[in-house]
């Protein structure tokens, strides 16, 4: 009988320490969970790092250094039209594409069923585990199923960073200490002449309890304009371009800002990374100026800035207000990051 090649693999001492990273979404989680790459690698010369996310955060992942396959899964729309022949072709490559790989090591770095789904479903080397969390943690979603796939479960402080859980799971499982140092592994943020003196405004969200005034907008952007700075607004869809709209036209001729076309993730990157900072409510686009180490003001209604707040605290600060911050806290809080150097 023929040996198997992939056994022969396994067993070679040479061969690199091969992790798969399951974070499927949203925005904010899986930035979140990027430095985790930087982690591993600090743990590991040899270690390569695959990942699994849906196709909208591709680009992204795909951009953090130490990442060196992105496999897309599309699994929210594979289940909208489950017989459909796009979806069977769709995933019939997904999984031929994860199956392509064995792993010493997959970690369920989301908690859910679906997570866990394709966890179970990535190939393991001699002796690899799957990964995951033993418990929930405070103010995120998790699902039983993901500890029942887990070969290996890790329980892990309830009250915890959301940047900060993922990091741990990683360490305890490999038995390493977190490295002092946090990488998002994102191309650093170089301001040019154009954007030297724009500050990206993100006032949209999700969710309608996060928004902050319009007023409180239209009276930031004024003082704004008052420094000779110049303010400019993003929207992903027709009720957040409204919103830009309502804001511009509240403002006036005085110091109107632009808002600037809709565009795709890895664009709007670009030009973030581009202006002077950012100034947004709680949301995934925010949390990118965070993880481009931008001076950045992120803006809470409620007290959960401890779990996705920014860590940096020396260019980037959350304001928690009640109910919304203030414009003057939030002015003194730009202020402070602006000139932080």
């Amino acid at each position: 009988m023929r040996p198997d090649p992939l056994l022969i693999e396994d067993s070679d001492p040479h061969r690199p320490f091969r992790v798969l990273v399951v974070k499927l979404s949203s925005l904010g989680d899986v930035i979140h969970t990027l430095p985790v790459v930087h982690d591993l690698h600090q743990y590991r010369d040899d270690m390569v790092v695959d990942w699994v996310v849906e196709p909208a955060f591709a680009d992204l992942v795909a951009q953090c250094q130490g990442v060196r396959k992105v496999v897309p899964c599309n699994l929210r729309q594979w289940v909208r039209r489950p017989f459909s022949g796009q979806t069977r072709a769709q995933w019939k490559a997904f999984v031929a594409d994860l199956r392509s790989e064995r792993y010493d090591a997959v970690f369920d770095l989301q908690g859910l069923n679906k997570s866990a789904m394709v966890m179970a479903m990535a190939k393991l080397t001699i002796p690899g585990q799957r990964i995951a969390m033993a418990n929930k943690t405070e103010g995120s979603s998790y699902e039983r199923l993901t500890r029942l796939a887990a070969d290996v479960a890790i329980r892990l402080e309830p009250h915890v960073h959301a940047v900060t859980r993922g990091r741990l799971l990683c360490a305890k499982s490999q038995n390493y200490e977190v490295p002092a140092q946090l990488n998002f592994g994102l191309p650093k943020a170089m301001p040019t002449p154009a954007f030297a003196n724009t500050v990206m405004l993100l006032q949209g969200s999700s969710r309608a309890n996060k928004a902050w005034p319009q007023s409180h907008w239209v009276a930031l952007i004024q003082r704004l304009a008052h420094q000779g700075v110049r303010s400019v607004l993003v929207h992903g869809s027709d009720q957040e371009q409204a919103q830009c709209e309502a804001i511009v036209a509240a403002v006036g001729n005085t110091a109107t800002p632009e808002i600037l076309p809709r565009m795709r993730l890895q664009p709007l990157m670009h030009v973030m990374a581009q202006c002077q900072g950012v100034i947004g409510l709680d949301s995934g686009l925010s949390h990118l100026a965070v993880a481009l180490e931008l001076p950045h003001v992120q803006l809470y209604n409620f007290d959960t800035a401890w779990r996705t707040g920014p860590l940096n605290t020396r260019r980037q600060v959350a304001l928690v207000g009640k109910p919304t911050p203030s414009v003057e806290a939030v002015w003194q809080a730009w202020q402070t990051v602006a000139t932080s150097g």
